[in-house]
């Protein structure tokens, strides 16, 4: 009697050495290792960025708040042919000692920079800064340098703060820079404000004369 080969009992199958489960070889663990660490080096600098970045962005903000301050400081000061403490500062219409007689030490046309009559100008103890032009050259600076206009330190942390004014001629649109006198028709007045790192913000705006109407 023959048994039919395909249908008689099943053989149990040989696993080939080629067939067996293998391991991890010491190369691709090399590589593996290898590849993770690109990998993890590249979130540490991104990371790195990130921070750095998060630490200028708050330098910046704040050398921004301390310019924009500043600069309306001075825009919203008096900009007049006389010195303000002149008798005819309301009513010049000119930048000339006719019309800017200074009396009893006081007065006189407006110059650039603080006046010394009477007295230097300053931004914080009598005589005080009165007009745009007073401010320009002014600065802050060192530890306790950006002060209120009282001559208080705002904070301790804004020592590493420093701050400078400019005002300087500029015609703008139709408007001439200075008049037949030289005097300041159209100032353009720039803060910059520097704070750690090396951080520098720079703000500029511009100051018409509307004299003689511009007496606060």
């Amino acid at each position: 009697m023959c048994i039919n080969q395909k249908t008689g009992p099943s053989q149990p199958s040989v696993l080939s050495p080629q067939s067996s489960e293998r391991g991890v070889s010491l190369i691709e663990l090399i590589m593996f290792i290898v590849i993770i660490s690109f990998a993890v080096a590249g979130i540490l600098l991104v990371m790195n960025l990130t921070t750095a970045h998060s630490a200028d962005s708050l330098v910046r903000k704040q050398a921004l708040a301390i310019a924009e301050s500043l600069l309306e400081e001075v825009e919203l000061m008096p900009f007049t042919y006389c010195d303000p403490d002149d008798a005819n500062a309301a009513n010049a219409t000119a930048a000339t000692a006719a019309q800017c007689p200074a009396a009893s030490g006081v007065g006189g046309v407006e110059a650039m920079g603080p006046e010394t009559l009477g007295g230097t100008e300053t931004r914080y103890a009598a005589p005080n800064f009165d007009n745009v032009n007073d401010y320009h050259g002014f600065s802050m600076s060192g530890v306790g340098g950006i002060k209120d206009i009282t001559n208080t330190p705002i904070s301790a942390a804004l020592d590493g703060y420093s701050a400078s004014v400019s005002a300087t001629p500029q015609a703008l649109g139709g408007i001439a820079g200075t008049d037949v006198n030289g005097a300041p028709q159209s100032l353009l007045v720039t803060v910059t404000v520097t704070g750690p790192g090396n951080t520098t913000v720079v703000l500029d705006g511009y100051r018409i004369r509307y004299a003689p109407n511009n007496l606060p």
